[in-house]
């Protein structure tokens, strides 16, 4: 509150003093008041570097070049106008290098942190600045100087470097230098732009009232008071600001041109000339920085769009680069795909980190295997490609040594790959021929390995169910046949189909862990008793999951009791979040339940069981299966013998 207080007395005070040299330029009030407007600001900049320590060396050297700026002031005053140069004039040098040094120690303080070519992004723009200041103040100025150039221009020289160096940080951070320092720089650069103007008034001998620019360069020292008591900006200056580097060095690059044009035409003065010089060259430079900067970033976007970042392998559109320079080559080459065994129960096991790590470790192991032979490449999730040299005998060792390559077996987990492989040209005309063989020879080689596994693991739980509970096997396989059929009405076909076949037979599988006192009372559960009974669809989905050819139809087996409306077991899931075939199964295993007899209920009829459906669907069960099921069995189809039903 202090602060702010002082900051409004400061600026009304200057807003006064500024009335006063119109109306009393020489008065003694105009001459008290800007002594104490002068000394306010002073000591503003002292508390603020006193207060905090932040910045602090930074803010009391700005604060000794205000305070030796107002000790010349009044040494001049005091000598009557000497002649240059004198006492008062070494202590004004004094003051410049006091500020200077104080702006130095905040950019370093604030900006040290940014990339070297935004340092020379505010050269830049200084540089340009110092130019046009030089070209529209300064050259007057030396052109009416006559023999006294040399003191003419001793002030307006040490104003350019002010404003080279003010204008630094603005080119540094994109414009964007926040609000201390773009306070700062207003203040400072009016000190310095002021100082040139009486320097142009003082050649001209115009007779121009001293007390406005005393005015003036008390209006710039509140500002530069305000900007010491500015907050912390919160925030790190934009150190990619992409859009701007290369904005700013060239729009500085453009005005340094036009100001050398102008001294080529009007004489403007060496030092126009040479700081336009400067100019453009920087700008030259910090453009040919950002060329060279972004040609390596295509470079390197380049390579990363043709690389899997997982792996570290060429990715698919390395590979499709790839096959064209094969087929524009004409050489004899050998393509093969490989999808991995056992990945997704390996995943869902130890978590997709672990995943990740599996297929960094198998992908550089099968670059190393084939990189005497050819190239390895990822192309996504499991699968894995490689591209070798030649179609020959030697080329299928290669291939061996890759599959094995591709393998890993530890506690509980067995990863394995199937591949297919097509021989470039002898086989295919063109790439896209070659990556669709592949991939079907992959997959026909996969479905080959798969089934046997997966059916030798059905039929071995079917025998077990059938020797320990007949009932039950009866009636998952009752199940089963409804559900395919279901299923095919739906749309469903291939490895789907044969899932959702799969998990109706052996949805049921969990009950052989149920107690026979329980399975078979004839009475109703209790409570207890049902809480025991709901987890044997976590019992079945365990025991399928063992074998990994059956995780898919494990998981059906745990949803296949969930309800349509989120009541069922054991995971509450509702609507969609059911897997369809378990929504099927559900549909199927309690129209079976309905119409057989129990230990404690005779079967209702087929009339009834569809009723009872129907009745059912939007909440127990998903009313587009039940609509597509009940539309089989009034249509015969099921072979229930209740056609029109």
């Amino acid at each position: 509150m202090v602060v702010r207080t002082s900051l409004v007395v400061g600026f009304t005070g200057v807003a006064v003093h500024g009335v006063l040299a119109v109306v009393a330029p020489d008065s003694a009030a105009s001459a008290l008041l800007y002594l104490g407007v002068a000394l306010l600001a002073f000591a503003l900049v002292v508390a603020r570097g006193a207060i905090r320590r932040a910045e602090r060396a930074a803010w009391l050297l700005i604060a000794t070049s205000q305070g030796l700026w107002l000790a010349a002031d009044l040494l001049w005053t005091a000598l009557g106008d000497p002649a240059f140069f004198s006492a008062a004039d070494a202590v004004y040098v004094a003051s410049y290098v006091a500020q200077l040094a104080g702006i130095g120690v905040l950019m370093h303080d604030r900006l040290r942190l940014l990339p070297g070519a935004r340092w020379l992004d505010g050269l830049v723009v200084g540089t340009t600045a110092a130019a046009m200041v030089a070209a529209v103040l300064v050259e007057p100025i030396r052109a009416a100087a006559g023999d006294e150039v040399v003191t003419a221009l001793f002030y307006p020289s040490f104003d350019l470097v002010v404003i080279v160096l003010i204008a630094v940080p603005v080119g540094m951070t994109g414009w964007r230098p926040g609000r201390a320092l773009s306070w700062l720089a207003c203040g400072v650069g009016l000190v310095a732009l002021t100082d040139v103007l009486y320097a142009r008034q003082a050649v001209d001998e115009a007779s121009v009232a001293g007390s406005l620019f005393a005015t003036l360069w008390l209006l710039a020292f509140m500002v530069i008071a305000t900007a010491a008591w500015q907050p912390p900006d919160g925030r790190v200056f934009d150190r990619e600001a992409r859009w701007r580097e290369g904005i700013v060095p060239g729009a500085c690059g453009f005005v340094a041109i036009a100001v050398l044009a102008a001294a080529g035409l009007l004489d403007l003065g060496a030092a126009t000339v040479l700081l336009a010089t400067v100019a453009a060259v920087l700008s030259g430079l910090r453009a040919a920085i950002v060329f060279f900067a972004h040609m390596r970033l295509l470079e390197r976007s380049r390579a990363e769009a043709r690389q899997d970042q997982l792996s570290g392998l060429p990715n698919r559109r390395a590979l499709i680069e790839d096959l064209d320079g094969v087929f524009d080559g004409g050489a004899p080459v050998t393509l093969a795909f490989f999808d991995l065994d056992g990945f997704k129960l390996y995943n869902d096991s130890f978590g997709h980190a672990a995943g990740d790590a599996l297929l960094h470790r198998l992908g550089t192991r099968l670059g190393r295997t084939v990189a005497d032979a050819g190239r390895a490449y990822r192309l996504g999730g499991d699968e894995f490609c490689v591209l070798l040299d030649g179609d020959d005998a030697r080329v299928q060792d290669v291939l061996h040594a890759a599959g094995h390559a591709l393998r890993e077996r530890g506690d509980g987990f067995a990863i394995t790959a199937s591949a297919g492989s097509v021989a470039i040209p002898a086989e295919v005309g063109e790439p896209g021929e070659a990556l669709r063989v592949a991939d079907q020879r992959m997959y026909a080689r996969k479905a080959e390995r798969r089934a046997p596994a997966r059916m030798q693991a059905r039929d071995l739980l079917l025998a077990v169910v059938r020797e320990t509970e007949p009932d039950l096997d009866e009636h998952n396989g009752d199940v089963g046949r409804l559900a395919r059929q279901l299923a095919e009405h739906l749309g469903l076909e291939g490895d789907d189909l044969d899932i959702i076949v799969r998990a109706a037979e052996l949805h049921d599988v969990g009950k052989v862990a149920i107690p026979d006192e329980i399975l078979h009372k004839p009475a109703a559960l209790t409570e207890e008793e049902w809480q025991l009974m709901r987890q044997h669809t976590i019992i079945g989905e365990r025991i399928l999951a063992a074998s990994s050819g059956l995780a898919p139809v494990a998981e059906l087996v745990r949803a296949s009791h969930e309800r349509w409306d989120g009541g069922g077991y054991p995971d509450g899931l509702r609507a969609e979040e059911i897997p369809l075939g378990a929504r099927i199964i559900t549909v199927c295993d309690s129209f079976d339940a309905i119409v057989s007899d129990r230990p404690y209920a005779r079967g209702r009829t087929i009339h009834e069981a569809l009723a009872e459906l129907e009745r059912c669907a939007g909440d127990q069960f998903d009313p587009e299966v039940v609509a597509a099921f009940a539309e089989l069995v009034r249509s015969g189809a099921l072979g229930l013998g209740v056609q029109h039903a």
